[in-house]
This record gives structure tokens, sequence and C-alpha cells, in this order.
């Protein structure tokens, strides 16, 4: 009896205990939520105060709204790169940047020391209905002089309400005269899907380049493998070309998968702070295909939807993924409305691959002493598993099964970039010659790339080599560490030797120089869809990916667990 008596002191002295520690559990949350709103209210009190007594006292009159966003900035930055203040006037740009679209002529336009002029124009757009060349300078957009203007300010200028229209003065890049031209805007809706093709040695194998994951695009993909599948009805492959893409709407990412993948797999899930935000996005249609062999294109600027679409595909063993380690934005952004048509964009949530991993590299929470966001070194990275069983790692971007570098340009080629030196030639170029062969079959031939050169040669194009570069460092620091004297001789002897004969290195790079200065020639005779077809000559990555689909046994053999 005894000992049941105490069996139940001890049980009650158990729920009581349970009981106190659910109560002082709940009184804690409760005061942290209390003590973290009476921050908030304390701080903003304080932030208001401060805001006061500049209004009124301050020596200068003060702008309340620039200070506030760049309150607002400042305040963001110590977060992530992904959440933004949105103010009214940035809305239009933001839209753009998320749909594709706007109100304008099509066309963009680029600065030469005080001058501006036309710069791509867009196919079929107001612009290119009007007239408009790349190259033409511009006088005057709306009456208003915009010499010396920033782009941005142009910009505003140009862009509109569909079905308005604005009057630009410009100067003919080939007739030379000047004329004034009324161009009535339009929306403008800029492709995500800028060229598709039948490429291999067979053509059998189905390509598509996807720049962007905005509203709608799976159904251009699926459009555009309708049509290839159609003129080729007993295709082999594809390859989604993901280069480049920085991402965009997840619900299109899931979407995108579902082409190659059933009904009701689950694609990726989100996971945050709030309960709200934790979802589970899972195909919801029926498949373009199953069975038809993939590969994905990535590289370092494929980013966020890109790369929920190369892992998913990755970790389900449905695609090889062929290139470079991707950037590694697991992050999930939403839009918040503010009022006063303002709005936040907040990353809310990390996605996760169905694998279980976040491919995220920078970790933004728990920051390096000097304020840098920190990253998780290669041997540290968690492995998870495919379907199949193959190794894939988290944090740090997707890896690729089929690593391919492609060689970035060199300084050379930057500096004749930025210069604009490119679009100048293919101007001259375009003005002696009415037609060229088709985008992928166009180059240039010896007597071009010297007249190029020669050309070029009378502009300044000053630049630094790496190598260079780092001999100024080195001489920074033996002069910091008084090594400087012993080493004089020397240093001034390799410097002297890497002075640099300009014609030397314009032949020395002649192979990347050659490409960028092809593609810009061919945009004014293809537009962009002509630029992205050239892109992929001499392009080592789709080759790769061909090469794969057209070896069914190599294909295969990497999406099988690998033997212990």
């Amino acid at each position: 009896m005894f000992k049941k008596i105490k069996n139940k002191i001890y049980k009650f002295r158990g729920v009581a205990a349970g009981f106190l520690l659910a109560t002082v559990c709940f009184v804690s949350i409760q005061a942290s939520r209390t003590d973290s709103y009476f921050e908030v209210s304390k701080n903003l009190d304080i932030f208001n105060n401060v805001l006061k007594e500049l209004s009124t006292f301050y020596v200068d009159p003060i702008e309340p709204g620039k200070l506030i966003k760049t309150g607002i900035d400042e305040m963001l930055q110590t977060l992530d790169p992904y959440t933004n203040y949105i103010t009214e006037s940035d809305i239009e740009e933001y839209e753009f940047q998320t749909t594709g679209r706007y109100g304008g002529i099509g066309a963009n336009m680029r600065k030469a020391e005080d001058k501006v002029f036309v710069g791509d124009i867009h196919e079929g757009s107001p612009a290119d209905r009007a007239g408009l060349h790349p190259g033409d300078e511009v006088i005057t957009i709306a009456g208003k002089e915009v010499g010396g203007k920033e782009i941005d300010e142009i910009s505003v200028l140009l862009k509109g309400s569909p079905g308005t229209q604005v009057v630009m003065k410009v100067k003919d890049v080939y007739t030379g005269n000047t004329e004034e031209k009324t161009i009535i805007r339009s929306e403008i809706e800029l492709s995500s899907v800028p060229y598709s093709s039948l490429l291999g040695a067979n053509k059998d194998i189905a390509y598509v380049k996807l720049t962007q994951f905005t509203p709608h695009c799976s159904r251009l993909v699926k459009a555009q493998l309708d049509s290839l599948k159609k003129a080729q009805p007993n295709l082999d492959g594809v390859v989604l070309d993901l280069r480049g893409n920085p991402g965009g709407l997840l619900d299109e990412a899931v979407s995108i998968c579902n082409l190659f993948i059933e009904k009701g797999q689950l694609v990726v899930s989100t996971k945050g702070r709030v309960k709200e935000w934790e979802h589970d996005f899972k195909t919801t249609s029926q498949p373009w295909d199953t069975k038809i062999p993939v590969t994905v294109l990535i590289n370092g600027g494929s980013a966020s939807a890109s790369e929920i679409v190369a892992g998913t595909l990755q970790d389900l063993d449905r695609a090889v993924v062929v290139g470079e380690r991707s950037f590694g934005k697991g992050l999930v952004q939403t839009t918040r409305n503010l009022g006063y048509n303002a709005r936040l964009k907040l990353t809310t949530a990390k996605y996760y691959t169905p694998s279980g991993r976040c491919i995220q590299t920078l970790d933004y929470a728990n920051r390096n002493e000097d304020g840098s966001a920190g990253t998780v070194p290669d041997s540290l990275r968690k492995e998870y598993k495919t379907l199949a069983g193959r190794k894939v790692l988290g944090s740090g971007g997707v890896e690729p099964d089929v690593k391919v570098i492609d060689t970035p340009p060199g300084k050379l080629a930057i500096t004749l970039y930025v210069k604009g030196y490119f679009f100048d030639y293919a101007t001259i170029y375009a003005k002696k010659n009415k037609t060229i062969p088709a985008a992928g079959q166009f180059a240039i031939d010896n007597n071009t790339y010297s007249e190029f050169v020669n050309w070029v040669e009378k502009k300044d194009y000053t630049y630094k080599s790496e190598t260079e570069i780092r001999l100024d460092s080195l001489k920074s620091a033996a002069v910091r560490e008084k090594y400087y004297a012993d080493i004089e001789t020397q240093y001034k002897d390799l410097a002297a030797k890497l002075k640099r004969d300009k014609k030397q290195d314009l032949e020395k790079h002649r192979r990347e120089i050659t490409q960028i200065l092809e593609s810009e020639i061919v945009s004014r005779y293809y537009y962009m869809r002509g630029r992205a077809e050239h892109s992929l000559k001499d392009d080592l990555q789709m080759d790769k990916a061909l090469t794969l689909l057209e070896k069914p046994t190599d294909y295969q053999a990497l999406l099988r667990k690998p033997a212990n």
C-alpha cells in the first residue's frame, strides 16, 4: 500500500514538475515576445524622434523620403542581398525584372562620353518598326536634350503606358540624316526562351535556352519542345540550357521539372521561421516525356530556380547535369505590401531539393568578424543521396555530374567590350555589308579581323594583365617590408618583359575576341536570337552535352550508383 501511495506521490510530483516547466517555458516565450515587441516599439519611437528633430532643427532642409530610404537600405544590408525595399518609383523596374514586361519602345540605350546611342533593339518592337538602328545617335527625347544624361534618366523618358507616344530626334548611323521619329509605346515582353533548335549530327537533339523563370515560361519551353518534336518525331534527347539564368518564380521551376517527371513527384520543399512558409511543392500535371534522356547545362550564373531544376532532376536521376558549379542561392523571397505602393521583398524560407539538401552557399546569419558572409568548406559539405544512391553535396551550389570549365574572357577582351569597341566596329561592319550568312554559320575572315585590329590599334585600350596586377602587389609588399631595394633591378627587368605589344596581344587572344566580335555583328542582323544561336559555336559545354546524348551507354552510366 505504502509503495502505491509513494508511486502516486512521485507521479504527482512528475506531473507538477512538468506543469511547472511548461508554465515557465510559456512565460519565458511570452516574455521573449514581449521583449521583442518592446524593442521594436522603443526603437521605432527613437527613429521617429530622430527624424522629427532633424526635420525641425537641422541646419539645411532635408528630404525625409530620401533619408528614410537610406536608413531602410542600410538596415537591410545587414541581412542578405535579396531582401530589398522597393519604393513606388522602383515598382516598374521591379515588375520588369520579375515578369520580363514593361511599357516602352523595345530598345536600350548606351553612352559614349557625353553622347547617347541606340543599343540593342528587340525584334518586332516599336523601335524596330520605327526604323531605329543600333548605333543611331539620340539627340532629344520628348523635346529634352539627352547629351550628358545618365542612362537611368533616359530610361524614364522612354518608358510609359502602352499606346502613348514619344518623339525622338535621332541621327541615322547609316545615312547621317537627322530626323524626328514618333514612336507609339507598347507592352514589351522579352521572351525567356530566345532560341531553340534541333542539334547534333543527326539533328535529333532538342535544344532549348531558358534565360529566366518568368510567368508562363514553362508553357514556352513546352511549346518549343512540341514544335521540335513535330519536326523530328524521333528525338534522342533534350538539352535544357540554364547557363546564366538567375532564377525567378519557384512555381515555374516546378512546372519545368514537371515536363520530365511524373505527376505527384516532390520537387522542392521550403522551410522558414514562420510555419505558413513551409510547403512541399509537387508536380501537378501529366509530363511531356519521362523517358527521353535530358542534359541540363549550368554555370556560376545559374541561380535559385535554375538550381531547383538542375538539383531536382539530378536528385531524381532524371538528367545529367553538365558544366560548372552553380551560384548557390537556396533562399526564397516573398513580396509584402507596405502601403503607398511600396513593397518589401524579403527572404522568408530556404528551399530543399528531394534529397534533402539546401544548396545555399553563403551564411548571412553567421557572418565573419569582418562582416562578410561565411561559406562551408568543400571538405565539410554534407553528403546526400540521389534516388539511385549517387552522392551529391549540399551547401555550395549544384555540382555538375560532368564538369566542363569554360574559360572566362581575358582582360583585353573585357577592356574592348567595356570601351564599346566591339559595338562600334559592328556598326561599321553593318554599314558595309547588307547581309551575312545565318547566325550559326557566320564567321569573320582574316581580312575582317585584320581590319578590326588596325582600327582598334588607334584607340585607347590600356589595361593591366593579371600578371602585372600581381607584380604591382609584389612591389607594394616589398616596399612595405623594405625588400624592394634588394630586388629593384630584377623587378624592373620583369616589368619590362611584361610590357605588351598591343598588336601581339590582339593576335594572342584572337579566338575569344573573334567570338565576341562575331556575336556583336550577328545581333545587327538577327537580334538577340542570333546572339543565342551564334553562342553555340565552339561551345565546349554544349559539345559535351550532345556527345553524352549521342552515346546512351555513357549517359546511363553517369546516372547509376558507382560501384564501391
